[in-house]
């Protein structure tokens, strides 16, 4: 019964529908663990008649398992990738990266907790679903470090690596909103900027 078409196939109808059991799945997920999150809890949380309606719209848990994640990084993306690509400089494009990825985690927390809770509970996770985009990020990080390089904003160092420390330091991040609900996210994005200029700018 499961439609097989490409997402721009579907009638709007059914883009709705997969829209709908997405984000039931996302909040289910973030509330239960990944392992507790059936379709027969998504299908409650979506308002649905029965869970058979999951199946007709994705083949199997780990399809849609692979929406909830897709659409967490498209959400993140849409918030992010305008404060960095519309900067002028290297320093200004790293300030709204940083800054930006932890505004994201304070407003989406039940996104990050979503997939926080899937990148622990299924076991083939990072290599199916977060390997790429991580990666993609890094790549991003890392071109922008080397831009800063090149102009002279940014000192002499291996980029890659500091990319590395950088989104170190965001998860990081989001593990202290998780852990720290009351957090003064101002004061915690501010001195977090200021670090990461601090480390890279030339003197």
């Amino acid at each position: 019964m499961q439609p097989n078409r490409g997402s721009g196939d579907l009638t709007f109808t059914e883009a709705a529908r997969r829209k709908q059991i997405v984000t039931a799945a996302l909040e289910t997920i973030a509330e239960l663990g990944y392992t507790r999150a059936s379709f027969a809890q998504i299908a409650k949380r979506a308002g649905l008649s029965s869970p058979g309606l999951i199946s007709y719209h994705f083949a199997n848990k780990d399809e849609l398992i692979g929406q909830v994640v897709a659409h967490v990084y498209a959400t993140g993306s849409a918030i992010v990738r305008p404060r960095s690509d519309q900067s002028d400089t290297a320093a200004e494009a790293l300030r709204g990266f940083v800054a930006g990825s932890i505004d994201f985690y304070a407003t989406h927390r039940t996104h990050m907790l979503a997939l926080t809770q899937i990148l622990n509970g299924h076991p083939e996770a990072r290599t199916r679903w977060f390997d790429q985009p991580n990666s993609a990020e890094l790549d991003g990080i890392e071109e922008v470090l080397v831009r800063g390089q090149q102009a002279g904003e940014f000192r002499d160092f291996p980029a890659r690596e500091i990319a590395v420390i950088i989104r170190d330091w965001l998860s990081g991040a989001l593990l202290r909103m998780f852990v720290t609900p009351d957090l003064d996210v101002a004061a915690y994005t501010r001195e977090l900027v200021a670090l990461c200029e601090h480390a890279v700018r030339s003197h």
